[in-house]
């Protein structure tokens, strides 16, 4: 009988805005179910998400209004139908069977369904959501006031906002708490349904055997509660605004670098307080996920500054950032978590030390390893690690076919000649990293369905067109079979009987 102790294991990643649904983006309903289903056939053992804060302008959920909140978009409307807080004809009129991301009709429409709940709710006879309101007022009091005034001011960005309501603690910003009382609780309303149908999939999810991986961005939004509510985090002017923001030079991703246009962190204000923003952050991501993606983790070694009013990140400097001062705070208040750290980008010793120093296992990405001498391109698939994360791409990159395809000839051969002799390359790709060291190996849902560059999730540097893949249907049951054949084959999942 054939030995099979397992001491790696895969996952897929798919954020919930690309499941299927009838609602004009993925959600927390039946589909999701289904997938974690398909998940468990398949032999995976995580399911990788990106943030799932609200999203904002441009789509994107690395820029949230909060870093705490939960994405009302992703409220299974199917569920409110049956709790009586909709009626079917309600919920059918907000169906939107559009292929991609409905983002537009979702702004224009999804609030008036959703208060049409909230007009059902009887907040005060419902014990769970007073518990809510109560364990997460530390952030859930002052994003459900950002909203509120934000509304009452046409959605403007909070720095156009009358001056005296540029300040949290303004007698103004209190006497309008005071009067808007009704409209803070439909923001509170809708984060409690969102967290009760959140735990509800979470919680299945790790009755199937399967573990959910999170995604937290390093930083939090100029426009978002977080920023209003306490601008002293950050390192901005005398008038509270950013001097510098953040992005990345010119890279892989984009000759003109990143310009992100988060504000920076006033790290000393930070530590002088204990680091409590990051601490909260953590905790709260871990009440909600198994484990947790912190993205552009060197920015935590040191991070790129670009002066505001830039058109590109082609000029910036590189300041010191806090190192593991953070992280050994974290701990200290939390206890060891499972946390990944997302060290892609500009490499440096530097940041190859502080992800060794915190014990965090790094991340290497097939499609970056085959440029230059492999004997010195950390992705080169000789030098994964087993104390890695191991990805065919990322939802930065183009998918597999699609980035196999957009390389010139001499490229193309190159990489055939490293890979194992498949016949498909998404398959070749795939095995590649599945025959790697690392211990747990993900690959994006569009590469295990051999997509092209229509798929590809987000370019970096493009500001349209983004975050709206979609899947058509959860994936067939021969697609599970052929990734647990091959997570088997690996030593990533347990062999049945049948399969020994």
């Amino acid at each position: 009988m054939k030995q099979n102790k397992r001491i790696k294991d895969c996952g897929v990643l798919l954020h919930i805005s690309s499941l299927p649904s009838s609602y004009g983006i993925g959600n927390l309903g039946q589909s999701a179910y289904d997938f974690v289903d398909f998940l468990h056939v398949a032999g995976q053992t995580y399911w990788q998400i990106l943030p799932i804060g609200p999203t904002a302008y441009g789509d994107s959920p690395y820029q949230s209004p909060s870093a705490f909140a939960g994405n009302p978009y992703f409220i299974d409307l199917d569920a409110l139908v049956r709790e009586g807080l909709l009626t079917a004809r309600e919920a059918a009129e907000a169906r939107s069977d559009t292929p991609t991301a409905d983002y537009g009709k979702l702004f224009a429409e999804r609030e008036t369904t959703l208060r049409k709940a909230f007009a059902r709710f009887e907040g005060e006879r419902d014990t769970g959501y007073a518990a809510f309101c109560r364990e997460n007022a530390y952030w859930l009091d002052a994003y459900a006031l950002f909203c509120a005034v934000k509304e009452h001011f046409g959605l403007r960005p909070h720095w156009e906002w009358p001056q005296e309501y540029r300040h949290i603690d303004s007698m103004q910003v209190r006497s309008f708490a005071a009067a808007y009382a009704h409209a803070m609780e439909f923001v509170r309303f809708t984060q409690y349904v969102f967290d009760v149908q959140w735990r509800r999939l979470a919680a299945y999810a790790r009755s199937r055997g399967i573990r959910i991986i999170g995604d937290v961005p390093i930083y939090a939004a100029y426009d978002s509660a977080d920023f209003w509510e306490n601008p002293a985090r950050f390192s901005v002017d005398a008038d509270g605004k950013p001097t510098e923001v953040a992005g990345v030079p010119p890279d892989y991703f984009s000759a003109d670098g990143q310009l992100w246009g988060n504000p920076l962190y006033n790290w000393e204000q930070m530590q002088a307080d204990g680091y409590s923003f990051w601490i909260d952050r953590i905790r709260r991501a871990f009440s909600l996920f198994d484990v947790l993606r912190i993205d552009h983790f060197r920015g935590f070694e040191s991070y790129y500054a670009v002066p505001s009013g830039r058109r590109d990140a082609r000029e910036g400097v590189w300041r010191q950032g806090p190192g593991k001062s953070l992280f050994d705070a974290v701990e200290a208040a939390l206890g060891r978590k499972n946390i990944i750290a997302e060290d892609l980008g500009v490499d440096s010793e530097g940041v190859r030390a502080l992800v060794r120093d915190c014990g965090f296992p790094g991340m290497k990405v097939v499609q970056f390893g085959f440029d230059g001498d492999a004997r010195y391109n950390a992705h080169a698939l000789r030098n994964f690690t087993y104390d890695a994360v191991g990805y065919t791409g990322t939802h930065d990159n183009d998918t597999a076919l699609g980035w196999f395809t957009a390389l010139p000839p001499h490229m193309r051969k190159r990489v055939r000649d490293r890979l194992p002799r498949e016949k498909t390359v998404r398959r070749a790709v795939i095995c590649a990293l599945y025959g790697s060291r690392v211990r747990t190996a993900i690959v994006p849902m569009q590469d295990w369905l051999g997509q092209g560059s229509e798929a590809r999730m987000n370019t970096p540097g493009v500001s349209s067109g983004n975050w709206a893949y979609r899947l058509a249907v959860v994936p067939s049951a021969a697609l599970a079979a052929e990734m647990r054949e091959l997570a088997v084959r690996y030593g990533r999942a347990e062999c049945t009987d049948a399969e020994m």
